[in-house]
């Protein structure tokens, strides 16, 4: 038993994973279709990796450690950013109907930014990582006392 409790963390992580890499491809496929889904994660994928790994690394790290309130908010705010990185580089799709909608400018500021936002993802999961690890340490240190 103690062993399938080990591995559950490692399962979530990588489900989390996955599941941010599912969506990230399904916003592309919905507005432009599959084949330009995977084009698209070609000309971009050294940036959407690390999000993934990151964001699944921060789920597993998050089940292996006790759920306190700190580590609660650390994992929805990195797994927001995480995830509205991903949406912003695919915001530039959505410019053909969002000038329908009246929010053209916001397509555009997403758009010009979009390295930004991977950028500001990407080290926000490296300070939840960090930050998780920490706090791991911590309960290790508490625990053996």
């Amino acid at each position: 038993m103690s062993k399938l409790r080990n591995k559950k963390p490692v399962f979530l992580g990588v489900l989390a994973g996955v599941s941010l890499f599912l969506f990230y491809m399904s916003v592309i496929t919905f507005f432009q279709g599959f084949e330009f889904a995977i084009l698209n994660f070609k000309s971009v994928w050294y940036w959407i990796v690390p999000l993934v790994i990151g964001f699944g690394t921060q789920i597993g790290l998050y089940n292996s450690i006790k759920h306190t309130a700190q580590m609660t908010g650390t994992v929805a705010v990195s797994g927001g950013i995480s995830g509205g990185s991903m949406i912003a580089c695919c915001s530039h799709f959505l410019l053909n109907i969002i000038p329908i909608i009246g929010l053209s400018g916001l397509a555009l500021f997403l758009v010009k930014y979009q390295t930004a936002f991977f950028a500001i993802g990407i080290i926000s999961n490296v300070f939840g990582i960090v930050l998780m690890l920490n706090h791991k340490n911590k309960m290790k240190k508490i625990h053996k006392i």
